[in-house]
Formats: structure tokens, C-alpha cells, sequence
């Protein structure tokens, strides 16, 4: 028999994509039990189903729109969750998992987005008013993506790991074979329909990523040695990545990313921003916010392949930058070889900084997901820049982080979110704070 349907109100869009809605008639005296309800948005009155529940708040499988936001859109892809007026029992509610907000108006996403690296903050960080900026828009919503990874199926078919609401078949990280996609730069998808696996290859991940001229790399990341058997096409580099080694079966194994008036060389196992336009706001951004002089000392902690050094180098006396990839490190050395003012440690940040011989006046980070290790974040308040730029791409880890530089004599002056990710949840942003 089809579970118990539930009609409530949706009110606010939370990090992660879900709308939160409460149950009606709570108990006297009480609130109605929260409900997480994927692909629904604020105002709107839904019918769902209850597909997990746990003590204080329950989640919820969107069955039916009653009352629709005027910021509901239809989604372009075939891929996304579309909400059905009924669903049968033991039936499957799926999506591809790699979109969060296909059926929100582009307005509506910007806007969320700073609502929500706002609400993070002053729940988390405990920071009232935080100085949120609007949300900086994208050049492209679609087809902004410089870098795809895919999984594969038992059948060797590419796909993204499935997202599973209200399964009673297959459970959530399953990989779902997928027949477009709207977010690869357009040499990506042109590429991407034509490749062909043998089933049980031992892939583990599959990488496409476009390059300055539309040059193109795939990688090939598996748990054995020995590289897969495939047909080349020509022009395309390809690079197999076991463990900790690259093997470059065609072609290079890099590429070039070209960021304003630079070309930087990102080799297959580096990370770079996914967006290349926005990433170029993301550097506009430092260059106007950050007071540098001719005596500026600057310490780079989790540097890459030198992205931002090498915008700041011609500004500063000094830059020291800080990353443990060794891959990423041979990247930056190769990258800001005209510099005499630049030093690069290899290593993890909380046990570099607290051996540096830098006292630095500005220090940038540009963390992982994981935001600041905790030993990173002390030794960056005991080296006392008047200066700390954070470049985030989580607002949660930012907000606990945030609340730890606060704590430890600085101020918050200024949040910019910049959206390098349209049509999803994840957000980049930029923070400054300035010591007391």
C-alpha cells in the first residue's frame, strides 16, 4: 500500500538543495515536526511522502505541487526530478544527483545563495548581520563546466551517482547512466556521448576536462596498475591515475587554463576551478579588495598550481605559498617561474606554517570543502596578519571557521558570493577579515 501523503507549506530553502516545510496541527504549545522536501521551493504548498524519520524532523518525497512559487521553472534536463501528481507503491523517484536547482528561476538561485551563506553564518559562525554581498551571476547558467568527472555502470556506461528519494529498489549511490547534460563547456559534450567501456573495466572515475583552444583531457582513474584498453581518438590526451601515478597513455599530461592574461599549465591530477570565467572575477575580486603595497608580504595557503600568486606576485615584496598536492606544487613552480619574490613549501599547511620565516601582512587560503584545519587556522592567527582573504566554497565549514578567526581578533568586513556553480547548491565565496 502507497505510504501516508502529507500537505504543507514550504518556507525555506536550506544548504543542500532541500526545501524545509512543517507539518500541520502540531501538538499544542509545540511546532509542527520540520520536513526536508527535495526539489520543492519556499511558498509553495506541496503533498509529500515521508520517506525518512527521525527524531524532531522527518524527510520527505515530493509528490505533488498544490500551490506553485512563481520562481518554479520547467528543468532542462531530462535527468532532473519532476514531480508527479501520484506515485505507486514500491515505485522510484530518481535523479541524476548533479542538480539541485534546475526548477528555480537563475533570479531566484542568485538570491538563495546569499540567503543562504547569510543564515550559515549566523547560525554557525554565531555572527549577527554578517555583510553579505548579492550573489555576483555567472556569464553562463549552462555549459559552464571546464571540468566533468563521470562514473560508470556495470555496463561500462557514463553516468553520475544516482540521488534515490523514496526507494524501495536501489539505494542512493548507484551510478545512473546519463544521456545529455547541460553543465560541460560544449567540447566536453561533444566529446563525452562517443566514449565506449567494456563492462567490468576496474575504472573507478572518469575525467573530461577543456583546456585553453579547446584542447581536452580525459583521465582515467583506476585501483590497478596496468592501463585500460581503449581506442584514442586524436588530439585528446589521455592519462591513466593509479594511486599517487600518472601514466600518459596520449598526447600530454597537462593541459593549458587561460585566466585574463595568463596561461596556466594544470596537470591531470591538479585541482582547478571548474568555472573559467568566474574565476576571473574570483581574481578581479582580490585584486580590488586587498591593500597591497610595494612592502606587502603574503602568505598563500593552500596555493594550487598558482592561480592567485600570480596575479598578486608583481604587487608584493614577498609571497610564500603553502600547498601539499605534488602534483599541484610541480604546477606552480612551472607557472610563476618569472618570479624572484615567490617561495613554495610542499606540505600539509598546519605543519608548514609553523616553521615559516614569513611574517606576513595579507594571508590568502582557498581551502578545501573541509574548510581550515584546525592546526592551519591557529598558526594562522599566531602569525597576525592584519589581513586574513578566505576563499570558500562551503559556507558551513566558512561559517565555523569565520567564527574562529572572530574569536581569535578579527572582524568581518565583507562576503561576496560568486556563483561558479548555476543550476546546483554549491556556492564559492570570498571573505575578508581585518584584524581588530
Amino acid at each position: 500500500m502507497p505510504a501516508e501523503l502529507f500537505e504543507l507549506t514550504l518556507t525555506t530553502l536550506t544548504y543542500g538543495g532541500d526545501a524545509l516545510g512543517r507539518l500541520d496541527d502540531p501538538q499544542p504549545g509545540t511546532r509542527g515536526r520540520a520536513v526536508f522536501v527535495p526539489f520543492g521551493l519556499p511558498g509553495e504548498r506541496v503533498r509529500v511522502r515521508l520517506t525518512e524519520e527521525k527524531r524532531g524532523f522527518a524527510r520527505g518525497e515530493l509528490v505533488e505541487v498544490l500551490e506553485a512559487s512563481p520562481d518554479r521553472i520547467t528543468p532542462r534536463c531530462k535527468h532532473f526530478f519532476i514531480p508527479r501528481a501520484a506515485v505507486e507503491g514500491g515505485e522510484e523517484v530518481v535523479s541524476c544527483g548533479g542538480c539541485q536547482y534546475q526548477h528555480m528561476s537563475y533570479q531566484a538561485q542568485l538570491k538563495a545563495k546569499a540567503e543562504i551563506l547569510r543564515d550559515q553564518l549566523q547560525r554557525i559562525g554565531k555572527i549577527q548581520n554578517p555583510p553579505v554581498n548579492p550573489t555576483v551571476a555567472g556569464k553562463n547558467p549552462w555549459n559552464y563546466r571546464n571540468h566533468v568527472q563521470f562514473h560508470l555502470t556495470g555496463n561500462g556506461e557514463l553516468g553520475y551517482i544516482r540521488s534515490s528519494i523514496g526507494s524501495t529498489s536501489t539505494s542512493s549511490g548507484d551510478v545512473l547512466a546519463i544521456e545529455e547534460c547541460h553543465l560541460p563547456e560544449p567540447s566536453i559534450n561533444a566529446l563525452w556521448p562517443q566514449l565506449e567501456f567494456e563492462p567490468d573495466t576496474g575504472i573507478e572515475r572518469v575525467s573530461l576536462r577543456a583546456g585553453a583552444n579547446d584542447e581536452l583531457m580525459l583521465t582515467l582513474e583506476s585501483n590497478y596498475p596496468t592501463a585500460p584498453e581503449l581506442e584514442i581518438e586524436a588530439g585528446i590526451s589521455v592519462v591513466h591515475i593509479f594511486e599517487e601515478s600518472s601514466v600518459v597513455i596520449a598526447g600530454e599530461d597537462h593541459l593549458s587554463m587561460h585566466v585574463l592574461d595568463r596561461d596556466f599549465r594544470v596537470s591531470a591530477a591538479s585541482f582547478f576551478q571548474v568555472n573559467t570565467g568566474m574565476t576571473e572575477k574570483l581574481v578581479n575580486h582580490l585584486l580590488a579588495h586587498l591593500t597591497i603595497l610595494p612592502t606587502t608580504n603574503l602568505l598563500d595557503v593552500y596555493s594550487g598550481v598558482g592561480l592567485f600568486s600570480a596575479f598578486l606576485a608583481p604587487k608584493c615584496k614577498r609571497i610564500v605559498a603553502v600547498e601539499s598536492a605534488t602534483s599541484a606544487c610541480d604546477d606552480f613552480i612551472f607557472n610563476l617561474d618569472e618570479f624572484d619574490n615567490v617561495d613554495l613549501y610542499e606540505g600539509r599547511a598546519e605543519e608548514v606554517i609553523t616553521h615559516l620565516d614569513i611574517k606576513p601582512d595579507i594571508v590568502l587560503v582557498d581551502p578545501p570543502r573541509a574548510g581550515l584545519d584546525r592546526g592551519a587556522l591557529d598558526g594562522i592567527v599566531r602569525l597576525n596578519p592584519r589581513t586574513v582573504a578566505y576563499v570558500s566554497c562551503d559556507p558551513s565549514t566558512l561559517a565555523r571557521d569565520a567564527g574562529r578567526l572572530i574569536n581569535g581578533g578579527y572582524h568581518l568586513m565583507d562576503v561576496t558570493p560568486f556563483d561558479l556553480f548555476p543550476q546546483t547548491h554549491h556556492l564559492e565565496s570570498i571573505s575578508i577579515f581585518e584584524k581588530k
